[in-house]
C-alpha cells in the first residue's frame, strides 16, 4: 500500500511543463505588471503565476485568458491588451501561465503538455468564483486555444462560454485536434482569425466551422487584414469579443 501510495505521489507530481523556464518567466513577469495584482494559484502540487485585475465598476463576470505557446501571461501582443481593455467592459480578468517547453519545441511537443491544462483553467475559475465572479468565460489564442478546446471538450466545468483566437486544428493526433474537440464543445464558442493568420489556421477553418456548426452557439469570425498576432489590429479584436460576449452577458 505504502509503494503505491509513493508511486501515485510521483505520477501526480510529474510534469511535462518546463518548471525551471516558467520559474524564470514568472520572474520577469511580475517586475513588468502595471495593471493588476500577481499571484499564484496551484494546480496538481505546481504553483504557477497568474494576474487577476478586477473590472472597473463591481461585476459578476470573470474572464480566464490564455496566452499562446511559450511565452506568458501579460504578454503584450493579444494577452495583455485584452485581460486589461475587458475590465473597461464589465470583466474580471485572471491571465494565466500555461505549461511551456523549451524554446526550441515544436508545436506538436507542446500536445505533451495538455493534460496539465485542466487543472490550471480549474484553479483559475475557483479562483474567480471565490472572488464573486459568476458567469466565467475563457478567451484563448493560438496554442492556448487548442489546450483550451482539448480541456473544454472533456471538462467543461462552470465555463459559461469560450472564444478561440487563432486557433489551429491540424494536429495528427484525434485525441487533441482542436476541430474534432469542437464537436464536444456545447458552450457557445467564438472561433475568430485573422485573414492574414498563419497557414495552419487559415487551411483548417473550414473544418472547424464543419465540427462547430454542430453547437448553435458556434459562431466562426474573419478579421479583414489582422495576422496571427493581430499586429495593429487590437482594436477590432477586442470589438468582436466583447459584443459577441454581450450576447450572453
Amino acid at each position: 500500500m505504502k509503494l503505491l501510495l509513493l508511486l501515485a505521489f510521483i505520477v501526480t507530481n510529474v510534469y511535462a511543463t518546463d518548471v525551471a523556464r516558467e520559474k524564470r518567466w514568472a520572474e520577469q513577469t511580475v517586475d513588468a505588471i502595471m495593471d493588476g495584482e500577481a499571484l499564484w494559484l496551484k494546480a496538481d502540487g505546481h504553483e504557477f503565476l497568474s494576474i487577476y485585475t478586477e473590472a472597473e465598476e463591481p461585476s459578476e463576470k470573470g474572464m480566464i485568458v490564455v496566452h499562446g505557446s511559450g511565452i506568458h501571461p501579460n504578454w503584450d501582443q493579444i494577452v495583455k491588451p485584452i485581460r486589461v481593455e475587458m475590465t473597461m467592459r464589465g470583466w474580471n480578468t485572471l491571465s494565466i501561465q500555461m505549461p511551456i517547453l523549451s524554446p526550441e519545441a515544436s508545436y506538436e511537443e507542446y500536445t505533451s503538455t495538455y493534460p496539465e491544462v485542466p487543472a490550471r483553467l480549474q484553479a483559475a475559475e475557483n479562483y474567480l468564483m471565490e472572488h464573486g465572479s459568476k458567469s466565467i468565460v475563457v478567451v484563448a489564442h493560438s496554442q492556448g486555444a487548442t489546450m483550451s478546446s482539448y480541456s473544454l471538450s472533456r471538462f467543461p466545468q462552470n465555463v459559461k462560454a469560450y472564444v478561440a483566437i487563432g486557433q489551429s486544428s491540424n494536429q495528427k493526433d484525434p485525441k487533441v485536434n482542436s476541430a474534432i474537440a469542437l464537436k464536444s464543445i456545447k458552450i457557445p464558442v467564438l472561433d475568430i482569425y485573422g485573414s492574414e493568420d498563419l497557414e495552419s489556421v487559415l487551411s483548417t477553418s473550414a473544418a472547424r466551422r464543419e465540427n462547430g456548426s454542430v453547437n448553435k452557439g458556434y459562431t466562426q469570425t474573419m478579421i479583414s487584414g489582422a495576422n496571427h498576432f493581430f499586429d495593429d489590429m487590437n482594436e477590432p479584436l477586442i470589438e468582436a469579443i466583447d459584443e459577441w460576449l454581450k450576447r450572453y452577458f
